[in-house]
């Protein structure tokens, strides 16, 4: 087992070094809780673990997508009728837009992340408007990124990249530090990426640039990271509208393309932040961070919108120019001291995100047919119905969320016993205007402030094990409505969900893991069947069990394991018409067991494979329709070698996943509307040189 410490400096709780990584350096048994800073999984009363660069390089992971596959309490859920990688954390969806980097939330690139940049992904499992109040959805959890900075040790990576059918890519990973005592540090990330993928005419290119600086001193700390992103995708199947039929139709084959050759999305992306510590004091530390993005997404989006069984439907056109601005920012101060024989560790901090969403869209009102088991190409219709002026278009949606964090984990028995008691202070303001006149929507104008507890305890019997327990509330937007909506990209009301949790963790060095029960209780969001707008109209209430456990009980062999059982019921529904049902697109059972062997006769030769299940999930509210269960099978291999009179370091990497070529519907978007086909056997193959 190989243990990872942060490069040049130790680990100190609540700041930014990162936590460290064991599992040969890919997993870390802990995460950053948003204001609250790093912090070890064992010594807080919250489940968050991290999975490092070398797990995504390692599993050849393109975007955040492909990493988090590798736990069973998150699930990657394609976006409503686009291309947009969304999540579902305990069952309930996080929107990659509101992901966190280095726990400010609304920087990060829209829709698609690309890993290149990225040191970390962190999951944290379960409400989080305490550590994380500026963030704008998230009720089952938050994923946050952490980028990358320059080691001690000088670092120049050049990567090329295959990916089946014939996407090519090529990377750079530059890294060096200066001044005496290395002080300052520059990381640079380049990536250029095009070509089709495994499915027929899905043409895809990818440009990052980014740079990261940081210095430390004795007792400053700061870090400014930037970037440029764009991703664009021409030809691709997104999903299949269901709405209209009461069944769930036959998986197309897996490299079918049924979508149209002139559907396409563009989204370009700038974003940026600024972090800083300082010492006060040998026990008090302020901090802060700012951060902003603009994105800029154009797209003809088209999915086909299923008649009958024998694959039948029409095709339609919804052409969208979305602008989007986000400026985040926290600030605070946290320390630590005694009161007799009782310690404290407490923080004081106040955070805020704003972001502007300018949305014009148009439409055709003609509905040209296909088939989805035997597409044919067919002519683009005219885009007659407008909504707004799409080559200008106007402010549609501001919202700003901002609270004051108050919290202090009081300790006895040396540290053996932890209370933690926290509250924030949170104010959401959501404001919606009319893409046509720019005038505001006063009828769903929304202001809410309340205070929100967290209470939490973590007893440690021994060393290796931690008991934990936790109730937390979180006050957030809700989503924005798709668009399919009668009021598209407009933000709905606000949402005030509650959690209760429990659990054990171990970590014996070698191993380590969790057991936890919850309960999470959410309001949910639906689309009206009459009106056709998209509101909240009802609550989710999921309860369930997580076990993941992670380490390397025999040498050579590193296991990744976990399992969710989930009840996600609806409750206060509409005229209590579903109560008692489950949640669209929620499963009742996910795993993934995920291993590594070295094989000693060959020195840097590792075989690989995980092992994903899904059970079957409802695609609508009445439990009518359902998604059948699925498992897929990824195998690879990577071998080290050393050339150049082993001064340098190159390694092969080959994997293909979904090795039995699985044809399954993936999952379903919150609301019923589309269901998703999985992905087909792929190939991928990188080689990557250490210089």
């Amino acid at each position: 087992m190989v243990v990872q410490a942060t490069p040049g400096s130790e680990f100190t709780p609540g700041g930014d070094a990162l936590v460290p990584a064991y599992l040969d350096g890919q997993i870390a048994h802990g995460g950053r809780l948003g204001m609250l800073g790093e912090q070890k999984a064992m010594d807080v009363p919250f489940n968050v673990i991290g999975y490092t660069s070398k797990m995504v390089q390692d599993q050849q992971a393109k975007t955040i997508a492909d990493i988090v596959r590798n736990d069973a309490g998150v699930q990657a859920v394609q976006g409503f009728g686009n291309y947009a990688e969304t999540y579902r954390i305990r069952g309930f969806k996080l929107d990659g837009d509101d992901m966190t980097i280095g726990g400010l939330a609304g920087v990060l690139p829209r829709q698609v992340v690309d890993t290149a940049m990225i040191d970390r992904v962190e999951i944290f499992k379960g409400a989080n408007s305490l550590v994380n109040g500026a963030a704008t959805s998230g009720v089952g959890g938050m994923i946050n990124l952490e980028p990358k900075h320059a080691q001690d040790a000088p670092n120049t990576t050049l990567g090329l990249d295959y990916t089946s059918s014939s996407q090519v890519g090529v990377t750079l990973d530059a890294g060096r530090r200066f001044g005496d005592n290395n002080q300052f540090g520059v990381r640079t990330n380049l990536v250029h990426r095009e070509g089709e993928a495994a499915i027929d005419n899905d043409k895809r290119r990818t440009t990052l640039a980014s740079i990261g600086l940081d210095y430390r001193g004795d007792k400053l700390r700061t870090s400014l990271d930037a970037g440029y992103q764009k991703k664009t995708f021409h030809g691709g199947a997104m999903g299949v509208n269901i709405s209209g039929v009461d069944f769930i139709p036959d998986v197309p084959h897996n490299t079918d393309n049924y979508g149209q050759k002139w559907g396409y999305s563009d989204i370009e992306n700038e974003f940026g932040l600024a972090r800083a510590e300082y010492d006060l004091t040998d026990n008090w530390t302020g901090y802060a961070g700012i951060g902003a993005q603009h994105s800029h997404e154009t797209g003809i989006y088209s999915s086909p919108k299923l008649i009958d069984r024998s694959g039948d439907a029409t095709i339609g056109r919804l052409d969208t120019n979305r602008i989007s601005d986000a400026f985040s920012g926290m600030a605070g101060v946290r320390g630590q001291f005694n009161t007799g024989f009782v310690s404290h560790k407490v923080n004081v901090g106040y955070s805020a995100l704003t972001k502007r969403e300018d949305t014009a869209w148009r439409m055709t009102t003609a509905s040209p047919t296909t088939n989805i088991y035997d597409n044919h190409e067919v002519a683009i219709p005219d885009a007659d119905y407008p909504g707004g002026n799409y080559l200008d278009p106007l402010t549609t949606s501001r919202s700003r969320t901002q609270g004051w964090l108050l919290s202090d984990t009081l300790g006895v028995l040396d540290d053996q016993l932890l209370f933690t008691v926290a509250a924030r202070h949170q104010k959401v303001v959501v404001r919606n205007y009319s893409n046509a006149t720019g005038a505001e929507d006063t009828e769903s104008r929304y202001t809410q402030s309340r205070w929100m507890p967290t209470y939490g305890v973590v007893y440690k019997p021994w060393t290796e094990i931690s008991l934990y327990a936790n109730h937390t509330e979180a006050l957030q937007p809700g989503s924005v409505a798709p668009k399919n909506s009668a009021n598209y990209g407009q933000t709905t009301g606000i949402a005030h969900s509650k959690q209760n949790e429990v659990g054990v963790k171990a970590d014996f060095g070698r191993i380590g893991g969790t057991l936890s029960l919850f309960e999470i209780k959410k309001p949910s969001a639906v689309q009206n069947t009459v009106s056709g707008r998209y509101g909240l109209d009802g609550e989710q209430r999921n309860r369930g069990v997580e076990l993941n456990v992670f380490g390397e009980p025999v040498l050579g062999l590193r296991l990744n394991a976990s399992t969710t059982w989930l009840d996600p019921e609806l409750t206060k529904t509409k005229d209590g018409a579903n109560d008692g049902n489950d949640a669209i697109g929620v499963s009742s059972f996910y795993a993934v067991l995920g291993a590594e062997y070295d094989i000693k006769a060959v020195e840097g030769l590792t075989a690989t494979a995980r092992l994903n299940h899904t059970g079957s999930q409802y695609a609508n509210a009445a439990n009518t329709k359902k998604l059948d269960n699925y498992t897929t099978l990824d195998l690879g291999a990577r071998y080290r070698m050393r050339v150049n009179q082993a001064q340098n370091e190159m390694v092969w990497r080959v994997g293909v996943d979904n090795v039995t070529n699985e044809e399954y519907w993936s999952g379903v978007e919150d609301n019923g509307t589309y269901i998703f086909r999985g992905e087909p056997r792929t190939l991928k193959v990188s080689m990557s040189y250490d210089f």
